[in-house]
């Protein structure tokens, strides 16, 4: 993919545009989930929304859409009458964002890493304003937390990974993950480069991950093939970073045996992850490209 097309579709998914993958990210229409002491997720079209709802306090992490931010929102309030108190975005991309304007007026607090908001008004003036302009208001470089009735939400910065704006979120007591789009859990996972994405270090963020919570921890991720799910433990970390892991190895490979970027990234599927779901419109050559020049600067610097 031309760097040209690369940033046109990044910046559309920051804006909240409907790209041409958006039914394979979309599971049963407004689903509410729940999974320890007042802790779920809400799936519909988008990235996984992650939610806390108990009578002393209320979260959400991540907005999709706005149509699908409002069945959130109205589901919510069926769970819990305490307000609102607080958004997280996990990153600035459009299908985890695009619900923010929803939840602003009811918030009391927009929060996400502080690249998000940098990012996603980045995104809108590459669209020529259409894009989202519902910001994150609080901020934070490394690491954030909230209390909320008996749950303690942790928000933090590992470094670039599927951006250079993704964080992990923490539902204490829960013992919940929130990984955003750091996991596509059995999917060729979209790659920014142009919103500073690291696929060498998001393979380090992975296996930090996984030995920095409790080993019973449950884990929420961004998108997933069906028939696994958006759910699951730390061993689907692994997965993902022995996937990523697979993609470095093959350009490496590639660049020692003095093959060409043209040969090293026609590859179409990746041996022993044949069962992974690539998409059309992000496909693992594009990938393999994005690891081909991340490979090339670290050899180079």
């Amino acid at each position: 993919m031309d760097r040209r097309k690369f940033l046109y579709n990044s910046s559309l998914l920051a804006a909240g545009a409907v790209l041409p993958f958006k039914n394979m990210w979309a599971a049963a229409p407004g689903k509410f989930n729940t999974l320890r002491r007042n802790v779920g997720y809400f799936t519909e079209r988008g990235g996984t929304i992650g939610w806390l709802a108990s009578d002393e306090g209320m979260a959400v992490i991540d907005s999709q859409y706005a149509k699908t931010a409002k069945h959130c929102l109205n589901g919510l309030k069926d769970r819990s009458n305490h307000p609102l108190d607080l958004l997280i975005n996990t990153h600035h991309h459009g299908d985890h964002t695009s619900g923010n304007p929803v939840f602003k007026g009811t918030a009391e607090k927009m929060a996400a890493h502080e690249n998000v908001p940098k990012l996603m008004k980045q995104a809108n003036k590459e669209s020529e304003g259409e894009g989202n302009t519902a910001y994150p208001t609080t901020t934070y470089a490394e690491s954030w937390q909230m209390d909320l009735g008996d749950e303690t939400i942790h928000a933090k910065y590992y470094g670039p990974g599927h951006t250079s704006g993704d964080s992990v979120i923490y539902f204490e007591k829960a013992n919940v993950v929130h990984m955003g789009d750091l996991v596509f859990n059995r999917m060729n996972p979209y790659t920014d480069r142009a919103a500073g994405a690291s696929m060498i270090n998001w393979i380090k963020i992975l296996d930090t991950v996984a030995e920095e919570y409790p080993a019973d921890a449950m884990y929420i991720f961004g998108h997933a093939k069906p028939e696994y799910g958006v759910t699951g433990k730390k061993e689907d970390l692994k997965v993902m970073g022995n996937y990523l892991s697979a993609v470095i190895e093959h350009v490496q490979n590639g660049i020692e045996q003095g093959m060409s970027k043209k040969e090293i990234t026609k590859q179409k599927v990746l041996d022993g992850f044949e069962d992974f779901r690539y998409a059309d419109f992000w496909t693992l050559p594009d990938n393999l490209n994005v690891a081909f020049q991340e490979v090339k600067e670290m050899h180079n610097g």
